[in-house]
């Protein structure tokens, strides 16, 4: 009759040195690693489309202002970018036209941040 378990395989010659449980961990890291890093790059595209939309909506608003004067279109141009949290960089007039940058910081992991900055334009339509 022959023995099962792990005693009868070890008395049988066998060695038990643990590569599969190596093996294993090892898999099991890189799914971590590449669940980071996709973690990481749709942190950085939601901070690059939030920048995004808070340039543009700030040129919006800074561009129904554009008539009155730069320095009220540029403040309410950064008072929207900032309730979009993000933070003004640039605005200026070019004709009727309102150019505002803003920008979004993305703390990707501790240590590891990112800028994500967009520039938009806004104006009167041009026939």
């Amino acid at each position: 009759m022959l023995a099962n378990g792990p005693a009868a395989w070890r008395q049988a010659g066998g060695r038990d040195r643990g590569g599969a449980t190596i093996c294993l961990l090892a898999v099991g890291l890189l799914f971590i690693a590449g669940g980071l890093f996709g973690a990481q790059v749709g942190a950085a595209r939601v901070a690059r489309q939030q920048a995004r939309v808070a340039a543009d909506f700030g040129a919006l608003a800074g561009a129904a202002r554009a008539l009155q004067d730069e320095s009220l279109a540029c403040d309410r141009a950064g008072e929207i970018i900032a309730a979009n949290s993000a933070r003004l960089v640039r605005c200026r007039l070019d004709g009727l036209d309102v150019l505002v940058t803003a920008e979004v910081t993305v703390d990707l992991l501790p240590g590891l941040t990112r800028v994500a900055t967009v520039t938009a334009r806004a104006g009167p339509l041009r026939g």
